[in-house]
């Protein structure tokens, strides 16, 4: 009697287990990034209580007589697989589909991450909103060239402050005009559109 109360009872701890990792899982189906967890369960241990016997002439063999003695957590394992990408409408969320991981750095520590919520500080750096910590990649040169991809040159990413000014030297409409408009200007180099 006293086995099978503590078989039920490992039973009830190990769903217990699966249910708080299943509630994490619900409370963070908004949270931007993050990876849901799987609890797969292990039979702990069997008791034998009678051997295995071998067939004889006119008999075949029996198989051991074994009792579980309850069940336990054998792992619980994230899903590193990608979600949806939704559109959030600002221009520096990002997102990673497939295999991958943002560099983030904290002091001189580097931590991974797959949340693309990032913004700009006011030195024009990207950085996480939800952790504050900087994005690290490779910037191009005037070129267009990366160089090598190595942790040696990596470095902040950061937009570049100053557009420099140009002046506007056509303008192409594409509208009607009114015709009982007055006309007090007058148009010059005027290129009719095909």
């Amino acid at each position: 009697m006293l086995r099978s109360m503590y078989a039920g009872v490992s039973g009830l701890n190990a769903h217990q287990q699966m249910m708080d990792v299943t509630g994490n899982n619900i409370s963070n189906v908004n949270t931007i990034g993050f990876k849901s967890s799987r609890v797969t369960f292990k039979e702990m241990l069997s008791q034998t209580i009678q051997g295995a016997s071998a067939p004889q002439a006119n008999r075949a063999g029996t198989n051991p007589q074994q009792v579980g003695l309850g069940v336990g957590v054998g792992s619980i394992d994230s899903d590193m697989s990608s979600g949806n990408l939704q559109s959030t409408g600002k221009t520096s969320d990002v997102a990673i589909q497939g295999d991958g991981f943002f560099v983030l750095r904290d002091g001189n520590n580097q931590v991974y991450s797959r949340a693309g919520n990032l913004n700009f500080d006011e030195n024009g750096r990207l950085y996480s909103s939800s952790t504050g910590m900087l994005v690290q990649g490779w910037m191009a040169d005037a070129n267009g060239d990366y160089g090598d991809f190595n942790a040696q040159n990596i470095d902040d990413i950061t937009l570049k402050q100053e557009i420099n000014a140009q002046e506007t030297d056509k303008v192409k409409y594409g509208k009607n005009l009114d015709a009982g408009a007055m006309n007090s200007g007058s148009l010059t180099n005027v290129v009719k559109s095909k």
